[in-house]
């Protein structure tokens, strides 16, 4: 049997936390960073459902639940850019425990499904009691405004 040698640059592409099967769909999701375009995939890229894995601080796998996360929602996440007057952000998942209610928010990916982004985006641009457990957690999710952002981040036009 012959063991191969990982070099440094292929060591910082595998993703730690591993291949899994969606709890949801049940499709098999690759952890490989060059599909996904993320070091750390945490949802599946088909149905964007996530389990509930982690208790105070994303990898840290401490939580007892272990339900599944259902996306409710999106967001942006506000980063200050040196070169733009306005900094639009970056799109992000809303996650919602169906255990335990939680909330969380995590990275989309570049294999995310855009049809399913767009999907979750429509549902919960109408929601207004969602929209209001959302704002508590100080998480402001996207609105019909916010549809051109959403467009051109996502297929590059708005």
């Amino acid at each position: 049997m012959k063991t191969r040698i990982l070099h440094a640059h292929e060591r910082q592409r595998r993703n730690s936390f591993g291949d899994f099967i969606c709890i949801n769909c049940r499709n098999f999701v690759s952890s490989e960073a060059l599909l996904s375009g993320v070091h750390h995939r945490n949802h599946c890229p088909y149905c964007l459902s996530s389990r509930h894995l982690d208790l105070f601080k994303a990898g840290d796998r401490l939580s007892a639940c272990k339900a599944s996360m259902r996306p409710v929602a999106l967001t942006l996440k506000k980063t200050a850019k040196r070169y733009s007057a306005e900094a639009k952000g970056e799109i992000m998942l809303v996650h919602q425990c169906e255990g335990c209610g939680r909330l969380s928010i995590n990275r989309i990916a570049a294999d995310d499904s855009i049809q399913v982004l767009m999907d979750v985006f429509e549902r919960s641009s109408s929601m207004s009691m969602q929209g209001l457990l959302l704002e508590q957690d100080d998480i402001h999710i996207l609105t019909q405004n916010d549809r051109p952002v959403l467009q051109t981040q996502l297929i590059g036009r708005g």
